[in-house]
C-alpha cells in the first residue's frame, strides 16, 4: 500500500509499505480522508513526542476493511472514525481515572503508525461508528473530540461570556460547543477575514479582526467588543501563538478563566503579571488533546450542535502530501486541509 513514511524529523517519502493485517481485537481501516493540522507540522519537525520511523496522520474517517478475531464493536463495510490516543491504564494517573494525564500515552500518528496511508490497523476499542455522517464531517471527529475535552475542561458557568482567540478548525468547533454549553455570548477573534466569515456562519455571536502582532491595540479592541466592555469570563488561546497568549489575562474579567488550547512550540514562553492573576483571582488552565471524548463529539455532530460546514478549503492526495504540509503554514487561503485516499 502507499503511505507517507518518515525515517526522521523532516525526512519522509511517499512510498510503498506492507499492508497491515489486523491481529485479534484489531480492525483494519481503509482510509477515506485524513485531516492535516498544525500538530502534523510539529510532528514533521520531530516535536510533540514524535517517534520515528513513523506514518503520521491522526484525524481519520474510513471504512472497516477487515476485522481480527474477537472484534464485536464494528462490522466490515461500516464507516468509522478512530480515536488515536491510547492511555497505558497502569500509571498513577490512569489508575485514578485521569487518562488525559497518562505518563506513558501512545498516539496513532505520533509515536505509533497513523493514517497518512491507504490502510491502517487500530484496536477495536479505539474505533467508533461514524455511520450516517458525511465523510467531510466525520473527518473532524478527532479535532471535535479535542474541542469537547476543551468544553469539559473549561467548566463554563451558565450565562458567562467567552472569547476564542483563533478561528482555526478546532477553535471554531470549540466556539460552537461553548455556545451550547452554557455561555451567553461567544466572540471569535482572528486576523483572517474569511475565517471570521466562517465563524459567523457557524453561529459566533460576534467576531473581531485583530492584528496578531499589535497586542495593545488588540486588547483595546477586544475589551471594547465584550458585552459589558470589561472583558470576558472565559478567554481561550486557540492559535498557539505566544504573542496572542500574552493578551489573554488582560482580557479576562475578575474571577475568570484563561484556557491554553492552541499547540505552541515546546520552547515557547509567555509573560503574565502574577500580581494581576493573584489580585483578580484569575484561573489558568490547559486543555490537551483528548482521551475519552470521542463518543460525545460524534453525538454533537450527529445532532447538529457542532457543524463543520465551509471549514474544508483544500484537498490533496497522498502523492501531494508535500503540498498539503506546506499549505498548513504557508497558504493564507487554507482553513482545513484534508488528504483523500
Amino acid at each position: 500500500m502507499k503511505a507517507v513514511l518518515y525515517s526522521g524529523a523532516g525526512d519522509y517519502a511517499v512510498t510503498e509499505v506492507p499492508t497491515p493485517s489486523p491481529a485479534a481485537g484489531e480492525v483494519l481501516v481503509k482510509v477515506t480522508q485524513v485531516g492535516v493540522c498544525g500538530t502534523d507540522q510539529h510532528i514533521h519537525h520531530g516535536e510533540f513526542g514524535a517517534k520515528f520511523p513513523l506514518i503520521p496522520g491522526h484525524e481519520v474517517v474510513g471504512t472497516v476493511a477487515e476485522i481480527g478475531a474477537g472484534v464485536t464493536r464494528v462490522t466490515v463495510g461500516q464507516q468509522v472514525a478512530v480515536n488515536p490516543n491510547i492511555p497505558c491504564r497502569s500509571c498513577s494517573y490512569c489508575l485514578s481515572g485521569r487518562f488525559i494525564l497518562c505518563e506513558n500515552a501512545l498516539a496513532l500518528g505520533v509515536n505509533q503508525p497513523g493514517f497518512f496511508a491507504e490502510y491502517a490497523c487500530a484496536d477495536e476499542n479505539l474505533v467508533f461508528s461514524a455511520e450516517g455522517l458525511d465523510p467531510d464531517t466525520a473527518v473532524f471527529t478527532e479535532p471535535a473530540a479535542c474541542a469537547m475535552h476543551g468544553l469539559e475542561t473549561a467548566q463554563v458557568r451558565p450565562g458567562s461570556t467567552a472569547l476564542v482567540l483563533g478561528a482555526g478548525p478546532t477553535g471554531l468547533l470549540l466556539a460552537q460547543l461553548l455556545a451550547t454549553g452554557g455561555a451567553s455570548s461567544v466572540t471569535v477573534a482572528a486576523p483572517t477575514a474569511f475565517k471570521l466569515d466562517t465563524a459567523r456562519a457557524l453561529g459566533a455571536d460576534n467576531t473581531v479582526q485583530i492584528d496578531r502582532d499589535d497586542a495593545a491595540a488588540n486588547i483595546e479592541k477586544l475589551r471594547a467588543a465584550s458585552p459589558d466592555g470589561d472583558g470576558y469570563d472565559l478567554v481561550v488561546e486557540a492559535t498557539g501563538s505566544p504573542a496572542v497568549g500574552e493578551i489573554c489575562v488582560p482580557l479576562t474579567r475578575n474571577g475568570g478563566t484563561v484556557m491554553i488550547y492552541g499547540v505552541t512550540g515546546e520552547a515557547d514562553r509567555i509573560a503574565i503579571s502574577p500580581y494581576d492573576v493573584f489580585h483578580r483571582e484569575i484561573t489558568i488552565k490547559g486543555s490537551f488533546a483528548e482521551m475519552t471524548s470521542f463518543g460525545a463529539a460524534l453525538a454533537a455532530m450527529r445532532s447538529g450542535r457542532m457543524k463543520t460546514d465551509g471549514i474544508i478549503t483544500h484537498r490533496f492526495t497522498l502523492d501531494e502530501y508535500p503540498q498539503a504540509l506546506a499549505a498548513v503554514t504557508g497558504d493564507k487561503s487554507a482553513h482545513k486541509i484534508v488528504i483523500t485516499v
